[in-house]
């Protein structure tokens, strides 16, 4: 049975996944293993020299390493009054999941779910029509800009769009990442990490922005600034991937409807009626 041209490419991208999975793990291997192994080391000969200078068990130890990791988010400053639970709430709608603040208490991991559960698919579909308005105006941008240099073909077409929103959230990622390496005290590369980390949703949480000296609550022009870019660089990185996806949607519908088309002329060619085949307007008696 010969395949379709949507069935290969659905093949081929599957296999194109696990390839992309598989060497994704051979280049972290490669960069990240030896680093995480002579830290290892180093961690662990400073925590031996600790337990050997200040004759500490390991049980102390064990209890000292626990109140450490849960106080970090309390150096940090405060969490949960307004501005930080609005944080926590952008956070959690846009599936980003920084892991920075989490809910303790029984009543706040209940609401946390519940919240969660109507928020995201409202934050999902709101990006998404953002974006489309997104796109048909910078269609429209670009149409104007063709009519006023008179360029003979006006129309703008989906690969333009793409390109520009592309552009686009270039300029988002530099900007944001130039605004937190000012405010955080970041490198460019770390900010520009931090940015893409965000805005594709990811959300590793290894870097936070308003974690220190106190900033959600002293600094509400900083907190302002960084949920508008989380929201703004969200719908225009929705707007390039909707374009994506619609263009790849487009071309599977277009082959259906050619395999379609294919089908209903290999039908009229061959009609079976009352015994009979006729095939390409001759009549063959079916014995």
């Amino acid at each position: 049975m010969e395949m379709k041209k949507h069935d290969v490419r659905t093949l081929s991208l599957i296999v194109c996944t696990f390839t992309y999975l598989l060497v994704g793990a051979a280049v972290f291997d490669a960069l990240e293993s030896k680093y995480e192994g002579e830290q290892r080391v180093i961690l662990q000969k400073e925590e031996d020299e600790i337990l050997t200078i200040y004759n500490i068990s390991n049980d102390d130890y064990a209890i000292l390493k626990r109140n450490v990791m849960k106080t970090i988010p309390y150096y940090s400053g405060v969490q949960w009054k307004f501005a930080g639970s609005l944080y926590f709430s952008l956070t959690l709608v846009t599936a980003i999941g920084y892991g920075h603040s989490t809910p303790q208490t029984v009543g706040g991991k209940v609401v946390c779910m519940f919240y969660s559960l109507a928020g995201i698919p409202l934050c999902i579909i709101m990006f998404q029509s953002v974006g489309e308005r997104l796109n048909v105006f910078v269609t429209y941008v670009m149409k104007q800009i063709k009519k006023c240099f008179r360029l003979k073909k006006a129309e703008v077409s989906e690969t333009n769009v793409i390109l520009v929103t592309m552009n686009l959230s270039t300029i988002v990622l530099t900007s944001g990442a130039l605004l937190f390496s000012h405010y955080e005290g970041w490198n460019l590369v770390d900010a520009f990490y931090y940015c893409f980390i965000t805005l594709t949703t990811i959300g590793f949480g290894d870097f936070v922005a308003l974690q220190k000296e106190d900033s959600l609550q002293k600094n509400p022009q900083y907190v302002a600034m960084s949920m508008i870019f989380i929201l703004f660089g969200l719908t225009v990185i929705s707007a390039a991937l909707n374009l994506l996806v619609l263009r790849f949607l487009t071309m599977n519908t277009k082959d259906e409807r050619i395999d379609e088309l294919e089908a209903a002329a290999a039908a009229q060619n061959t009609v079976r009626l009352d015994g009979e085949v006729t095939s390409n307007g001759n009549v063959v008696s079916a014995v």
